[in-house]
């Protein structure tokens, strides 16, 4: 038996392949999207309200019949604090009481035949949180909110539920849609063993709560001390990921792409010579210095103008952190043109923020053109083979299609087909019921 589950391990693994799919131990759906989606399966569409707390919506009978398990110890706490809602932190660790208390430290969650893990295997990082001011402020607000919603008698002792809390926030994931938009939050034991890179081989997609991990290469076996997601977005500089993953993690990345030179280019100005797409290293550039490609005088002035845009751009982009707004992209779009290089980490992701809100708005044109100038932008940063770069040419082809542009947009829907296969998967609702009608239409009028 041993020998047979060994040359299992050792099979192929294509890339696409899923290697791992899980049901969540724990999660919460977002109370920002509650009254869109199910709070059971988390699927959009008609709903009822859960008419003992009326605050949960379901889709139907089935998910509400089976969230009760759950949901029947919150249900008339949510309806003694209501108007009062429960924030989701709170909820989930609440969740998470209830499911140790009905045994739940018991479960296995295996990610091989033989392998599993367990809510004991989860590490707490007692001393971390303990040691970290602002979550430490936020778990002293949880534990109030807790009290008030579960009572006294409900609550474990400080250090368990600090326990509970850092084992909730080191190993998390955000349950997103097809399309990357955060639903919710859920704990799954077997897929915590998968550590961070943030140049990975594998990445995490959510069909609703079930969490799949799936291949971006092709490897010899499947070896899960070299399986690796990211935990953060990588369209960052090195030094970024570094601080966020030491602040959310605790732990400083020595993965290849942090250990390795960063592309000149991530924090480069442009050349003042419009005609000339070099990149000027604005950092150690001095007046008088010359482009190294077209010879064009660096002033003075210029590395001044670059540092003010720089800081200009840096506070627009944390203040549009939880919220992008279309006319604030328009305008540091319109002072980095000409003094960020093209691929300037903070002008890749102000072109970001101002496409996702001009589809908001529904700006088509400018949609497409910010998308064309993030296509080659998102490749160099997330790579060929990666979700967000899918999903971009998915957009983009979207869009194409729409202004009745068909073979620009096959183009951009081939490359989403050649993406999302591996990323998402044939079977995924995105790529049979968004990426395919959208291909079969094109291809009908592309001349052969």
């Amino acid at each position: 038996m041993a020998q047979e589950t060994e040359m299992r391990a050792k099979k192929l693994v294509h890339e696409g392949s899923t290697i791992h799919k899980e049901k969540p131990f724990v999660y919460v759906l977002s109370s920002k999207v509650r009254t869109e989606y199910c709070d059971f399966c988390m699927k959009k569409g008609k709903f009822l309200k859960c008419s003992g707390c009326h605050y949960v919506y379901y889709c139907g009978k089935i998910c509400q019949k089976d969230a009760w398990n759950v949901h029947k110890f919150e249900c008339r706490n949510l309806k003694r604090i209501a108007p009062r809602t429960l924030p989701d932190a709170a909820r989930l660790l609440a969740r998470l009481i209830h499911i140790l208390r009905k045994g739940g430290d018991l479960t296995k969650s295996y990610y091989l035949e033989n392998c599993f893990r367990m809510y004991k295997d989860l590490m707490s990082h007692y001393p971390n949180i303990k040691g970290d001011q602002q979550r430490m402020e936020h778990f002293t607000s949880l534990c109030a909110v807790l009290f008030d919603f579960l009572g006294d008698d409900s609550l474990p002792n400080s250090a368990e539920l600090m326990g509970m809390y850092g084992r909730m926030c080191i190993n998390s994931f955000n349950i997103i849609d097809q399309e990357l938009q955060c639903l919710g939050t859920g704990m799954y034991l077997g897929a915590s063993v998968i550590d961070h890179s943030c140049n990975p081989n594998a990445v995490a997609i959510f069909e609703g709560p079930i969490l799949h991990i799936r291949a971006l290469k092709t490897l010899q076996y499947l070896d899960w001390s070299e399986i690796r997601i990211s935990y953060i977005d990588v369209l960052n500089t090195t030094k970024d990921r570094q601080k966020e993953l030491e602040a959310a993690y605790y732990f400083l990345c020595q993965c290849p792409r942090c250990l390795a030179p960063e592309p000149p280019e991530i924090n480069a100005a442009a050349c003042p010579n419009d005609q000339c797409d070099n990149y000027i290293d604005a950092e150690s550039a001095s007046a008088n210095d010359k482009c190294g490609k077209c010879g064009a005088a660096i002033t003075e002035n210029f590395l001044e103008l670059f540092k003010q845009v720089i800081e200009f751009t840096d506070i627009h982009l944390q203040n549009m952190k939880q919220l992008a707004y279309f006319d604030v992209c328009e305008i540091c779009l319109q002072k980095q043109r000409g003094v960020l290089h093209k691929f300037n980490i903070k002008h890749v992701k102000t072109l970001d923020l101002a496409f996702q809100s001009s589809i908001d708005f529904q700006k088509w044109d400018f949609a497409r053109t910010y998308a064309l100038e993030l296509v080659d932008a998102f490749h160099k940063y997330y790579g060929q083979m990666h979700p967000i770069t899918g999903l971009l040419h998915l957009k983009l082809g979207k869009i194409l299609v729409f202004e009745e542009k068909d073979a620009f947009a096959f183009d951009h829907l081939t490359k989403a087909y050649q993406i999302l296969k591996i990323t998402h998967g044939v079977n995924s609702t995105i790529f049979k019921e968004e990426l395919i009608p959208l291909l079969q239409q094109t291809r009908m009028t592309v001349p052969r």
